[in-house]
């Protein structure tokens, strides 16, 4: 099997731990605009490309599956992942397994605001969201919500510019500066996320590995540790059954008062899957078996409770004449 990475960034260990996974034959192909992102150089081939809205961005990614022979390609960051869905014929034609939401689906998971009218329309838990300044401020004064609020930009991924706010003047000024910001209320349970695998013949979700957060900083959770939940469980089964996934996607859930809150979903590796790996949870094999042909039968649970994740800062040393013009 090989395998494309694109905007392949920092995820150096995600694909050191797809190496280990892979046979000696399979390729790991990755693909950046930077010629210093780290992950380029532990890839079996690396290539450099134009930006992601760049016009011949995905003429470029043509280019490098055909000549790559790629069997299954992925991007590691957000606003790829439409681009992917949107281009999924073209991939199909060359018999290429997209591991990428449907394009309805991607197109919720990327706007915050339309897929928490989504999930509201579904009847699926979620936490109260706003869109914006003056819609919270209404609820504020309704009595519906109360400072401190929660604020997020609608189309951010990483945490980036997400943060806690105490007063409607602080409230005013970070909306006035950023008219993507949505208001949510401010959630005091259990943070949580899972990672989940959606087989890519039968549609359903096949695998899961559940974690608590226990630090988070800006780019996601860096320290974790693992629990098993049947009624979180079938949360995931229902909330995979509502949406058109393919392949891997990061859950993040609130827990509070018995009751489960789907608070986003990034369908695509998230930064913690490293946690789901080194407990035995392999998703690597699950993508073989999807790309020749096989379909996954559920494997839910499959892992220990009680595993500890503490995620650190590495780095990479080559010389400069390594590095990709």
């Amino acid at each position: 099997m090989n395998i494309l990475f694109c905007s392949a960034g920092r995820r150096v260990e995600l694909l050191k731990d797809f190496r280990k996974s892979l046979n000696a034959d399979d390729r790991i192909v990755a693909a950046d605009l930077s010629n210093i992102a780290p992950a380029l150089y532990v890839a079996d081939a690396h290539y450099l490309v134009p930006r992601i809205d760049s016009p011949d961005y995905i003429e470029k990614i043509v280019d490098i599956c055909a000549k790559e022979h790629i069997d299954v390609i992925t991007t590691l960051i957000d606003p790829e992942i439409e681009i992917l869905a949107k281009n999924r014929s073209v991939f199909d034609k060359m018999g290429i397994t997209v591991l990428a939401p449907y394009e309805r689906t991607a197109a919720l998971c990327f706007d915050k605001y339309e897929m928490y009218k989504e999930l509201v329309r579904l009847g699926i838990p979620t936490v109260d969201t706003w869109d914006g300044y003056e819609d919270a401020m209404v609820a504020i004064n309704d009595g519906k919500i109360e400072f401190p609020v929660f604020v997020k930009p609608r189309t951010g991924s990483g945490s980036v510019g997400a943060r806690k706010v105490d007063n409607a003047q602080t409230l005013a000024e970070l909306c006035s500066k950023d008219k993507s910001l949505i208001v949510q209320k401010l959630m005091d349970g259990v943070d949580m996320d899972a990672d989940v695998y959606i087989d890519t013949i039968s549609h359903k979700a096949v695998s899961a590995f559940s974690k608590r957060k226990l630090e988070t900083k800006i780019g996601g959770a860096s320290k974790t540790i693992s629990f098993k939940d049947e009624k979180l469980f079938d949360f995931i089964r229902k909330i995979v059954d509502a949406f058109e996934f393919n392949g891997p996607v990061d859950m993040d859930f609130f827990y509070n008062d018995g009751t489960y809150y789907l608070s986003e979903v990034n369908p695509r590796f998230g930064g913690a899957y490293l946690h789901a790996y080194g407990a035995g949870v392999d998703f690597v094999k699950l993508i073989k078996n999807n790309v020749n042909g096989i379909e996954n039968k559920p494997q839910f649970g499959n892992y220990e409770e009680g595993i500890v994740m503490m995620m650190y800062d590495s780095v990479i040393i080559t010389k400069v004449d390594n590095i990709t013009a």
